[in-house]
């Protein structure tokens, strides 16, 4: 009697711990994907041009975009290199997305305030940058009188 007391035990010891552990297991699975998903890795601002934003994808449909930055050689007379950076956008941002597609046609110089987030995420978007922000840098000169 005394062994199927022990033996009892055990298992039912055993499963308390396995249970546990799952548990565990579990929230700390939660944790890294919330850390993951929602976790802001950079934040900053690009400047240049808006070359496209389209709508991709057949059951996510995201929204992805090109921005050229145009920089100069440190040498005179050297053309500008073409240099893109592409970005996502969030499908709720959709003053966000409007201002990209005007801007993306008039060939405006703007600044996209952008976050880099730790992981890209199929349903999300194909990149790890979202612009967040479209600050337009089509201020008019000031005209000084002499």
């Amino acid at each position: 009697m005394s062994s199927e007391n022990f033996f009892q035990k055990a298992k039912k010891t055993a499963g308390s711990i396995i249970k546990r552990m799952l548990l565990i297991l579990i929230i700390l699975v939660a944790v890294l994907f919330s850390f993951l998903y929602w976790g802001i890795y950079e934040s900053g601002v690009m400047a240049g041009k808006v070359l496209r934003i389209s709508e991709k994808g057949f059951i996510f449909k995201t929204y992805e975009g090109k921005l050229s930055l145009d920089t100069f050689g440190a040498l005179k007379g050297v053309s500008p290199i073409a240099e893109t950076f592409d970005f996502s956008v969030q499908r709720s941002d959709t003053l966000v997305i409007r201002t990209l597609q005007g801007v993306s046609l008039s060939g405006e110089r703007v600044n996209l305030h952008y976050k880099k987030r730790y992981m890209r995420f199929f349903w999300r978007g194909d990149t790890k940058y979202f612009v967040t922000n479209v600050e337009r840098n089509n201020v008019a000169p000031l005209l000084l009188n002499h």
